[in-house]
């Protein structure tokens, strides 16, 4: 292994850490900019495909454009993680890259159109995600091997300006090339993918501990991808009406499914506790740093993860049409103004990693999460048509507070684990933040839907009625599910156009019909309404960042297992099988 070791220094002329650190930066990056690519290019993707998200029964394409990526990789994350801590975490990285790659060129060449089109955008949406998992559950891992000690937190911040560079640059081409050819929004990280690939599998290799006689926990794996699958499915649907109600959470599926989901991680939990090898390493929970940062990496997911949706919403339905901006080009505006909050992780993550290389996590951590509660509160106290500038500061601020937390949190995490453990460790932490972002959207949307619910029926009836819609028209639109106002929103849609029926807007006067097609009248009407779910929402987010931070608090001081147990690591490392070049 060592020959191998030197052979690939001598072929790079340069340290291997920064081959790993480059590498899994490109990686990195392509899974962040094919995210928020297909964000904000939604509305063009549909369009060419021919398709309304917002008609009846087309709404779970819509879901599943936005969620299935999330799920598979949320649900895959641990399993990845086990089975490269067997096999080998440059190998499964390596193929994590090429079928994600696989993914994005079969999204480019998507046959038909219709219902039968959008099946392929999720089916392949889908292949992306477990490339995805295999990406995200490896590349922590690797980087931890590869860097010692003193410098995994300014790596892990590196990744970190990748990760928000990657969703901000996304969200930019996104709009400029759905206006081009929707098809270009996902032929633009093929060739990042084939670049990307074709470097892992000549330029990475491995460094890893594998102990000898691993088993496959079957039974574990089975038990919790079936488990977490169910509660996440579950999830998404309760943002949807069911019924006359304006969530799922009354369906009896959603119901149904939290419960069988919870009774497979039970039995989950059960069977990782008699098991040989677990797929779930629970007695790594016996190291605090691992614990705390866990809960509060989880818990700063929960405040964060639909804070993103939130934002784009209020400016793409309010905001920027009342400051004179079309509907149809809020979306990519709406990314541009939200430049602030990439900056302040931009700026803070990279520094915040390495300053925690010297002096430990916790400080940085807990003043990042008491920094993000800050701004959330902020956000509470502005009205609908804010000023610019108050609001970039407080995003800003949530940056700054969020990339403080980031960095220093994944680098502790990493370094309190035996290296053996770390690909299942970086597995596990992935999978508390993907869990954490999917609950965070459907607690986030149904606050926000909650909010509509109680103050949107009268609004609408009252704008509607005021420029001579009929009083029986005007009724039935006001009690449409309010999460319809939403997603038109995060679309880029007016809602107007698509809820008034053709033959009721024909009877309205010029005057009228303009004013109602306008870009101040849905504005207008939903703004007191969102503004009202918006603040609890954001109230709870600020109180679970607090959260975040008591437990960043009672993390401890400095700990590195290299250092800490350096008879153990030792030990470990006698222990070791990994033996076969690659």
């Amino acid at each position: 292994m060592a020959q191998a070791t030197t052979q690939h220094r001598r072929l790079a002329h340069i340290d291997y850490k920064w081959i790993a650190l480059s590498n899994t930066t490109l990686g990195i990056l392509m899974a962040a900019l094919n995210g928020s690519i297909v964000l904000i290019a939604l509305p063009d993707i549909f369009r060419g495909m021919g398709i309304n998200p917002l008609a009846p029964g087309e709404t779970t394409f819509l879901l599943w454009a936005l969620m299935g990526y999330m799920v598979v990789t949320a649900v895959l994350l641990v399993t990845c993680g086990r089975i490269s801590d067997m096999f080998g975490r440059v190998r499964l990285y390596n193929l994590g890259f090429a079928i994600f790659t696989l993914g994005s060129i079969l999204l480019t060449f998507i046959q038909g159109r219709g219902n039968f089109a959008a099946t392929q955008l999720i089916v392949y949406r889908l292949v992306q995600g477990v490339g995805g998992a295999f990406l995200f559950s490896n590349s922590t891992a690797i980087l931890t091997d590869a860097f010692p000690p003193h410098e995994r937190g300014m790596a892990m911040g590196v990744n970190q300006i990748a990760s928000i560079g990657g969703g901000f640059v996304g969200l930019i081409l996104g709009g400029v090339l759905a206006a081009i050819n929707w098809r270009a929004v996902f032929l633009v990280s093929v060739p990042i993918g084939l670049l990307g690939t074709v470097w892992a599998y000549m330029m990475l290799h491995e460094t890893s501990r594998r102990r000898a006689n691993q088993r496959l926990d079957i039974p574990g794996n089975i038990l919790f991808a079936i488990g977490l699958t169910v509660i996440l499915i579950a999830l998404s649907y309760a943002i949807m009406p069911y019924g006359s109600s304006n969530m799922g959470w009354t369906n009896p599926w959603v119901l149904g499914g939290l419960a069988v989901g919870l009774l497979m991680l039970v039995g989950f939990a059960l069977v990782e506790l008699r098991v040989p090898d677990p797929m779930f390493q629970v007695h790594l929970f016996g190291i605090r740093m691992f614990a705390m940062g866990n809960i509060a990496g989880f818990l700063a997911s929960v405040a964060r993860g639909g804070l993103q949706f939130m934002l784009i919403i209020w400016l793409q339905g309010i905001w920027l049409p009342l400051h004179g901006y079309s509907f149809e080009r809020t979306p990519l505006w709406a990314g541009i103004y939200m430049l602030p909050l990439s900056m302040g992780f931009l700026l803070m993550g990279p520094l915040s990693g390495y300053l925690s290389d010297r002096y430990g996590s916790r400080l940085f951590t807990t003043l990042g999460m008491v920094i993000t509660a800050a701004g959330f509160v902020g956000l509470t106290l502005l009205p609908a048509n804010f000023s610019y500038p108050v609001f970039a500061g407080l995003i800003l601020l949530l940056g700054l507070g969020m990339g403080m937390f980031s960095a220093p949190n994944t680098a502790s995490i990493m370094n309190s684990v035996p290296p053996e453990y770390r690909g299942v460790a970086s597995g596990m932490r992935a999978t508390f933040q993907n869990a954490g972002n999917t609950l965070s959207i459907t607690l986030i949307f149904s606050l926000v839907t909650a909010g509509l619910a109680s103050k949107l029926p009268a609004a609408l009836y009252g704008g509607l009625t005021s420029v001579g819609v009929p009083a029986k028209v005007a009724e039935g639109i006001s009690h449409l599910p309010p999460t319809g106002a939403l997603f038109a929103a995060f679309l880029g849609y007016n809602p107007m156009a698509t809820l008034l029926p053709r033959e009721v807007l024909d009877g309205l006067s010029a005057a009228n019909r303009s004013k109602v097609l306008g870009k101040e009248f849905f504005p207008d009407m939903i703004s007191g309404a969102f503004m009202h779910g918006v603040v609890v929402a954001f109230t709870i987010c600020a109180l679970i960042s607090l959260g975040a931070a008591v437990f960043s608090l009672f993390r401890g001081g400095k700990y590195i297992y290299e250092v800490q147990e350096p008879d153990r690591y030792e030990a470990a490392s006698l222990l070791a099988t990994d033996t076969i070049p690659d």
